[in-house]
C-alpha cells in the first residue's frame, strides 16, 4: 500500500516504520504524504491505542532529502511554501494525535529529524544515537521543527542546538529532555518501549486522548481565573463520562476499572 513506510498493528500498538534505509530515511515528498496520512489512518482505527514511530536501517531520519533539496534550489516560493506546509502538518498531526505516541530512535536524527522525535509524546534513544539541528550551517533555519523542540527541550537548551548547529549525543538529548530514556541498544530499546507500552494501555483511552489535550491547553498559559475554570472544565467533563464514573468507582472499591485485564 505504501512505497516509503511500513504500517502494523500488534495487540494495541501501531507500528509506523520509516523504511527508505537506503538514504536513511531522509524525507521527501512521498515520506512525508504517507506518513501523514498513515498517522491519520491508526488515529482512526479502534484496534489502535498507542502509536510507535520507528524507522528501518542505521538512522532515525537524516532530514530532508537531498533531492527535493535540489527541487527547492528551482523552485518558486509559492511552491517551497507548500513543500514547507506539508511539512508543518506532518509535525502537527503528530503533535495533535489524541492517541499516545511513542518515538522509538537509534542512530542519527537530523533536522526535521529532531522535530519527528520532539513532536512525540515520549521518546526513547540508544546510546549511540546523535541528534542535530544544522540547518543555519548552511543558510537555512530549523523552523518547521523548532516549535516541538523548544516545547521539548526548553528556550535556553533551544537556542545553544539551534545556534550552534552542534551535534549532541543520546545522553544529552536525555539530559536537557528530548528523550525520556535512553538504553545501550535496539533490544533494550523495544524492552523499554514495551514497559512503557504495557503501562499505557492499562489507562483509559478517553482519559489519554482528554490529558494530551489538557497540556496542550495548559501550556504555556498563566494560571489565572480562565485557566482554573478551564481545568475545573476539564475534570468535570471527564469525571461524566462512561469511564471516568468507572474509574471512580473501581478507586473507592478498591479494585481494577474494567477496561484492565
Amino acid at each position: 500500500m505504501y512505497q516509503s513506510i511500513i504500517t502494523e498493528i500488534d495487540d494495541g500498538v501501531g507500528i509506523l516504520t520509516l523504511n527508505r534505509p537506503d538514504r536513511h530515511n531522509a524525507l521527501d515528498r512521498t515520506l512525508v504524504a504517507e506518513t501523514t496520512a498513515a498517522l491519520l489512518e491508526l488515529e482512526d482505527d479502534p484496534r489502535v491505542q498507542a502509536i510507535v514511530l520507528s524507522s528501518s536501517g542505521k538512522s532515525f531520519c537524516a532530514g530532508i532529502d537531498p533531492s527535493w533539496i535540489r527541487e527547492a534550489i528551482n523552485g518558486t516560493p509559492e511552491e517551497n511554501l507548500q513543500s514547507n506546509r506539508n511539512l508543518g502538518r506532518l509535525l502537527a498531526t503528530l503533535d495533535t494525535l489524541s492517541k499516545p505516541t511513542i518515538a522509538r530512535v537509534h542512530g542519527p536524527a537530523s533536522g526535521i529529524g529532531v522535530g519527528l522525535v520532539a513532536a512525540c509524546d515520549i521518546a526513547f534513544s540508544t546510546y549511540d544515537a546523535s541528534f542535530v539541528l544544522n540547518e543555519v550551517r548552511y543558510g537555512l533555519l530549523p523552523a518547521i521543527a523548532s516549535p516541538y523542540f523548544v516545547a521539548a527541550v526548553g528556550e535556553r537548551h533551544a537556542r545553544y542546538y539551534m545556534l550552534t548547529a552542534e551535534r549532541f549525543s543520546g545522553t544529552e538529548a536525555y539530559r536537557i529532555g528530548l528523550v525520556h530514556e535512553m538504553v545501550p541498544g535496539e533490544e533494550q530499546l523495544d524492552e523499554a518501549i514495551g514497559e512503557t507500552l504495557d503501562t499505557l494501555l492499562k489507562n483509559s483511552l478517553n482519559a489519554l486522548s482528554a490529558c494530551k489535550a489538557l497540556v496542550h491547553t495548559v501550556s504555556g498559559q498563566p494560571i489565572d481565573e480562565a485557566t482554573i475554570e478551564e481545568t475545573a472544565q476539564s475534570a468535570t467533563v471527564i469525571q461524566s463520562s462512561s469511564e471516568g464514573r468507572e474509574g471512580m468507582l473501581a478507586l473507592v472499591e478498591k479494585r481494577k476499572p474494567e477496561w484492565v485485564a
